[in-house]
């Protein structure tokens, strides 16, 4: 029995499903560090720079992991979504 609101999941739901959590890891990280910074502001020196040098005040655990977020998103999740699709098109 087959109801209109029902449907079959396609072959490669896998493949979506991998390709889904690789696209959502880097912005996932990236809203952590955010959530972070609000949550502990007191680590950003940003806010309060008195006495602090330059490194110090870029190299700031949330600021690195909302860079290593943007960083993964740029530089690793879409050349690998490229090849997931070019993987997925050969095997058609």
């Amino acid at each position: 029995m087959e109801h209109p609101l029902t449907h079959r999941l396609p072959a490669d739901a896998a493949l979506t499903t991998r390709v889904r959590a690789v696209s959502l890891l880097g912005p996932a990280v990236a809203a952590g560090g955010l959530v972070w910074a609000i949550l502990q502001p007191d680590r950003l020196t940003l806010l309060h720079p008195r006495g602090q040098g330059f490194w110090w005040l870029l190299i700031e655990p949330p600021l690195l992991v909302v860079a290593a977020g943007i960083v993964f998103t740029l530089l690793v999740a879409r050349p690998l979504l490229s090849d997931l699709e070019e993987r997925d098109a050969a095997a058609r």
